[in-house]
């Protein structure tokens, strides 16, 4: 493959997988979707328990009044918390409410069986192709993730 290619054709597989797999973790789903960028502040807040809005607009490249809409409205669905930052009264901490966490549970063991059974269709080859290309799909990650918006 040309490497002027490469990056088209990473980002058409990336977006292939991704839509693949949210279609396949939708199948069956008793509860209302949850948009993207739900999904991102309710994993974000998961893994950083406490942020703040700012904060969390920041990190999600948002403007801090659409992350306050996507509070308001997982905070009414019940996924999310606001409590008072005891550090400054006119700041939000959030945090996923036992609801949240059941299902970003359930979303990431029903992700990770997707993912292992399709891998286990691979061949040894191509299983090893694709665990040699982890650390460098994990550095890319964290090059796009360092970009700063223009």
């Amino acid at each position: 493959m040309e490497s002027e290619s490469l990056p088209e054709e990473l980002a058409a597989a990336f977006l292939g997988i991704q839509r693949l797999v949210r279609r396949r973790l939708r199948r069956g789903l008793a509860l209302p979707r949850l948009r993207g960028a739900e999904v991102e502040l309710l994993r974000l807040v998961e893994s950083r328990p406490g942020i703040g809005i700012s904060d969390a607009a920041k990190e999600l490249y948002l403007a801090s009044n659409s992350v306050s809409t996507l509070v308001n409205q997982l905070v009414k669905d019940g996924y999310l918390l606001r409590e008072t930052d005891p550090a400054d009264r006119r700041a939000a901490r959030l945090l996923l409410t036992e609801a949240a966490a059941q299902r970003l549970a359930d979303w990431q063991r029903r992700r990770a069986e997707l993912f292992a059974g399709h891998v286990a269709r691979l061949d040894e080859a191509d299983q090893d192709l694709l665990a040699a290309a982890l650390p460098a799909l994990r550095r890319l990650a964290v090059t796009l993730h360092e970009e700063v918006p223009e």
